[in-house]
């Protein structure tokens, strides 16, 4: 009987660990010594005096996150140490008119548990307002561009 009922739960946690690991490869937490040296080196350029860095691997890239005055902040780099954007945590009631428009008119008024201002190398910006779970995406003017699934990983930080 006791057989059995290893048998059953490793039935069930196999396929549990597998999805777990081959999510994790989507966006892992890496230690500085995995982070290349370009990529270092542009960071330190772009924000010096910081020094509490978490670095994850994300589709190739290479995300900083940190703290700059107190507010939550994010780098991602290409493998050169190229920018590729920025993304800085901002007041939900600092986002364009437009995003609360959208919200309150196509998504029942449903609140906004976080927001960023997310800024690309070419300088084009886009915000963010995460929304039960997804995340939606706003030109500069606040017009909806889409909605997308959030990154579970992010949630780890949620207040």
């Amino acid at each position: 009987m006791l057989h059995s009922k290893l048998t059953k739960m490793k039935k069930i946690l196999t396929p549990i660990m597998l999805i777990s690991f081959f999510y994790t490869g989507y966006s892992q937490k890496l230690q500085e010594a995995g982070v290349p040296a370009a990529v270092k080196t542009k960071f330190a350029s772009l924000y010096p005096g910081v020094k509490s860095i978490e670095w994850e691997k994300e589709d190739g890239n290479y995300e900083a996150e940190f703290k700059q005055d107190q507010t939550e902040t994010s780098a991602l780099f290409d493998a050169s140490g190229s920018l590729v954007q920025t993304e800085t945590e901002m007041a939900v009631t600092a986002l364009p008119r437009g995003v609360l428009d959208y919200v309150s008119k196509n998504l029942n008024s449903k609140k906004i548990t976080e927001a960023a201002r997310i800024v690309d190398a070419g300088g084009q910006v886009t915000y963010e307002a995460e929304i039960g779970g997804r995340d939606y995406i706003f030109d500069a003017k606040g017009n909806f561009i889409k909605a997308e699934d959030d990154d579970p990983e992010d949630d780890e930080d949620n207040h």
